[in-house]
């Protein structure tokens, strides 16, 4: 469904990915990990439209997106979950959620409250009345808005109670056994992603340092790819 081949991202003279390749089946969900400063968020900024990679090539279901604007790789069915959500606090839930799907005819607005009951009793309040969590769960809700056929998420755990990202993944997890959804996670937190993942990525210093099923991973590997040992 989606695939990276020798991807390479610059910001001036600094290579936040150099030469990466990944691939993403269709109706898996696939982790990446790493540390702060491996790339990880470039790594979604590049595949969704936001950031142009300097060389090599994204395909999606086939078509190269490589470089093509936001809007069109929006369009074309992928979504994309910023990190820290990315809500306009000034807006309603209903607003913000509404905002998801403003191209579709037909919103997914009912199986979203379903996913995220938490949000059916507060779509009249401003997204800045929210925890952390509802919050989180309105963001991913927002891109479900415009039923993608792939979803990225950039650290939907970040700052969150252990409980309340245990709840998140399993979300996660059921919207791909349930409804074939693809997603590409992106996470700090290794045992939450790789309880839900079928296959992981290990980035560090903007290269693939580890690649393997989510079984196959251990807390030593993980451990030498987050530090840079034997690289």
């Amino acid at each position: 469904m989606l695939s990276l081949s020798s991807v390479v991202t610059r910001y001036g003279a600094v290579h936040a990915l150099n030469g990466v390749d990944i691939a993403v089946p269709e109706g898996t969900l696939t982790a990446v990990l790493g540390a702060n400063g491996a790339g990880k968020t470039t790594l979604l900024r590049t595949i969704s439209g936001l950031v142009a990679p300097a060389a090599g090539s994204i395909s999606f279901d086939g078509t190269e997106i490589a470089g093509l604007p936001a809007d069109r790789v929006a369009r074309m069915g992928l979504g994309h979950v910023p990190e820290h959500g990315g809500v306009i606090r000034e807006l309603t839930v209903r607003e913000n959620l509404r905002l998801g799907g403003l191209w579709r005819r037909n919103l997914a607005f009912d199986e979203v409250l379903a996913l995220f009951p938490p949000l059916a009793g507060k779509l009249g309040r401003q997204a800045s009345t929210l925890s952390g969590g509802e919050r989180q769960m309105l963001a991913i809700g927002r891109a479900l808005m415009a039923r993608p056929r792939v979803l990225l998420l950039d650290e939907p755990s970040l700052g969150l109670a252990p409980l309340v990202t245990a709840a998140i993944m399993r979300v996660l997890r059921d919207l791909r056994d349930r409804t074939g959804l693809t997603v590409l996670l992106v996470e700090q937190n290794a045992r939450s992603a790789l309880s839900v993942a079928e296959r992981a990525y290990v980035l560090a210093l903007g290269e693939v340092a580890l690649a393997g099923s989510a079984e196959s991973i251990s807390a030593e590997a993980l451990h030498e790819a987050y530090l840079g040992v034997n690289r």
